[in-house]
C-alpha cells in the first residue's frame, strides 16, 4: 500500500492533486515530505556524514576481524601450544575446533548485543562488542601454554574464543545495522556492501601482520613466541577503534524511533516469541547465512589450512598468496552489492552459492595438483592393499584424532588414513594373523596391541618406518623441497629415516 501511495504522488498530475483531497492534510504533508525526501536521496551522491559513518563502522569492523582471525592463520602455532601433549594431526584438529567455538555462539552475540543495540542504541553497544573483542584477542597472545599451566590452559583459549564470537555476533550485524540505518532506500546494498568487505579485510591485515612480524623475527623465533606478536599487537588496534566509535553519533532511525516512543521493550520476544517473525528469522539464518558462510570460509580460510596443513606448502608462501587473493577479490562485494541494488539481493545470493556448488571440488583438486603435484600423483597412482582376518577390521570413528586402535587391521588402516593414502581391505587372511599392508612390491606386517603388551611401542615405531619406506618408494613425497615441509620437521624426519637421505 505504502509503495502504491508513493508512485502516485511521485507520479504527479491529476492522480496526485486526487490523493491531497483524500488524505488528511498532516498524512499528505508527512507523506509528500516522506517522497521528497526519498527522490533527493536517490539524486544525490554520498554525504559527508555517510562516508564517515561507513569508513568509521568499516575500519572497526575489520579490527574485529583481524582479532577473531589471527586464531585461525595460527591454528598451527597455536595447537603446538596448547594441545602439545598431541600428535600433529589431532592438534590441528583440537585448534580448529576451538576455532569453531567462536562460530558456535555468534549467533547468542547476535541476539544479546542486538537486544542491547535495541533498547540503549547501536554506538554504546558498539563500544562494548570492540573492548571484548580487543582484550580478549590480548589476552591470547599472553596465555601461557598447556606445557606451563596444564589443562587450564586450553579450557582458557576456548573462554577466550568464546567471548571474541559472542563480541563479534554483535558487532558485525550491529554496523550492517547501523549503516543501513543511515542508506537511502536504493543504495543500501551498495552502502552495506563495504561492511562485507570487512571480513576479507581483516583476514588480509591478519596475514600482512603475520608476515612482516614472521620476516623480522624469523621463522624459529615466530614458531616459539613471535606468533604471541600480533595478538598483542591488538591492544594498539583496540585503541584505535575506541577513539574512532567515540566520534559516531546515534543513527537516525533509531533516535528518531526512540523520540516518538517506538522502540521495543521486549525484542526478543518480539522477534521470536511469534511464529511470523521467528519464521523470517529462522529462514535467514537457514537459507541464506549458513550457506553463504560455507562458501566464505571453504574459498578463504579454508584453502590457507589446506594448503598449509595438508598439501604442506611453506606458511610464509601460503600467507603471500591468499593475502593477494583477498586484495583482488575485495573490489567485488562492493561489485555485487552495487549490482543488488539494480536486479535485486536474492539473484546475486543465488548465483553466488550456484558457483561455489560447481567450482569448489575441482578447484581443490587443482589446487592439490598446483601446490604439491608428487603427493597428487602419489595419490593418484599409489594404492595400499591391507589384507587382514575376518573381524579384525573394525568401524572407526575418530574425529579428532584421539581414538587408540589396538587390533592389527585397525592400526594400518588407521595409519594409512592419516597419512591421505588411499586404500583397500581384503580379509582374505587366516584367522589369528596379523593384517598385512601391500604397497607396490613391499609388504608389511602389522601388529596387535593387546597381544604385543610392552613391545607395542617399539612395534609401532617399526611398522611406522617400514610403511614410509614403502611409500617412499612407491612414490610418496615424504622428503619434500623446502618450501614445502618446514625445515625443523623434515630434519627431524630424516634423523630418524638415516635410509631415506
Amino acid at each position: 500500500y505504502q509503495r502504491r501511495v508513493h508512485g502516485v504522488v511521485r507520479s504527479g498530475g491529476f492522480a496526485r492533486r486526487l490523493l491531497s483531497r483524500l488524505l488528511p492534510p498532516a498524512l499528505w504533508e508527512e507523506t509528500s515530505m516522506a517522497i521528497s525526501a526519498t527522490a533527493d536521496a536517490r539524486g544525490r551522491g554520498m554525504t559527508r556524514e555517510e562516508k564517515k559513518v561507513i569508513f568509521a563502522s568499516s575500519l572497526g569492523t575489520v579490527f574485529e576481524w583481524y582479532d577473531f582471525y589471527l586464531y585461525g592463520s595460527l591454528a598451527a602455532f597455536i595447537g603446538a601450544t596448547f594441545f602439545a601433549s598431541y600428535p600433529e594431526a589431532t592438534r590441528n584438529i583440537f585448534a580448529l575446533l576451538a576455532f569453531a567455538a567462536g562460530f558456535l555462539v555468534r549467533p547468542f552475540g547476535a541476539l544479546v548485543f542486538g537486544r542491547i543495540g535495541d533498547l540503549v542504541g547501536r554506538k554504546y553497544t558498539f563500544l562494548v562488542t570492540i573492548l571484548i573483542m580487543g582484550l580478549s584477542t590480548f589476552f591470547v597472545g599472553l596465555l601461557p601454554g598447556s606445557a606451563t599451566i596444564g589443562i587450564a590452559a586450553p579450557i582458557i583459549l576456548i573462554v577466550l574464543r568464546m567471548l571474541q564470537g559472542l563480541a563479534l555476533g554483535g558487532e558485525y550485524g550491529g554496523a550492517a545495522t547501523y549503516v543501513a540505518e543511515h542508506a537511502p532506500d536504493d543504495r543500501r546494498g551498495y552502502y552495506t556492501s563495504w561492511i562485507q568487505t570487512t571480513a576479507t579485510l581483516g583476514l588480509f591485515l591478519s596475514l600482512v601482520v603475520i608476515l612482516v612480524v614472521q620476516t623480522w623475527l624469523g621463522k624459529e623465533a615466530f614458531a616459539a613466541w613471535g606468533w604471541r606478536v600480533p595478538f598483542l599487537l591488538s591492544f594498539i588496534l583496540l585503541g584505535i577503534s575506541v577513539w574512532i566509535r567515540l566520534s559516531l553519533s546515534e543513527s537516525p532511525t533509531f533516535q528518531r524511533m526512540k523520540e516518538e516512543g517506538k522502540g521495543s521493550k521486549a525484542p526478543l520476544s518480539e522477534a521470536f516469541g511469534q511464529w511470523k517473525n521467528a519464521k523470517i528469522a529462522l529462514l535467514a539464518l537457514f537459507g541464506l547465512t549458513a550457506g553463504q558462510a560455507v562458501v566464505w570460509y571453504s574459498g578463504q580460510f579454508y584453502a590457507l589450512f589446506f594448503l598449509q596443513n595438508v598439501l604442506k606448502v611453506d606458511a610464509q608462501a601460503v600467507n603471500i598468496m591468499i593475502a593477494i587473493s583477498l586484495l583482488l577479490g575485495t573490489g567485488f562485494f562492493v561489485l555485487f552489492g552495487w549490482l543488488s541494488d539494480k536486479i535485486g539481493r536474492k539473484p546475486i545470493i543465488m548465483a553466488g552459492l550456484a558457483l561455489a556448488i560447481v567450482t569448489y571440488f575441482p578447484l581443490f583438486k587443482a589446487l592439490t595438483w598446483a601446490a604439491n603435484p608428487a603427493l597428487a600423483t602419489a595419490q593418484q597412482n599409489v594404492r595400499a592393499t591391507v589384507t587382514a582376518a575376518p573381524g579384525d577390521c573394525k568401524f572407526q570413528f575418530n574425529p579428532v584424532g584421539t581414538a587408540k586402535f589396538t587390533t592389527s587391521c585397525d592400526i594400518a588402516t588407521s595409519f594409512l588414513t592419516k597419512n591421505s593414502v588411499p586404500y583397500d581391505v581384503v580379509t582374505t587372511a587366516a584367522p589369528g594373523t596379523a593384517a598385512s599392508v601391500k604397497i607396490g612390491n613391499e609388504t608389511v606386517t602389522s601388529y596387535d596391541a593387546i597381544a604385543a603388551g610392552d613391545a607395542a611401542k617399539a612395534n609401532d615405531a617399526a611398522f611406522v618406518k617400514a610403511v614410509n619406506i614403502a611409500l617412499h618408494a612407491g612414490g610418496y613425497p615424504l622428503v619434500r623441497g623446502a618450501t614445502k615441509v618446514a625445515d625443523q620437521k623434515l630434519d627431524a624426519f630424516i634423523a630418524a629415516n638415516p635410509e631415506l637421505k
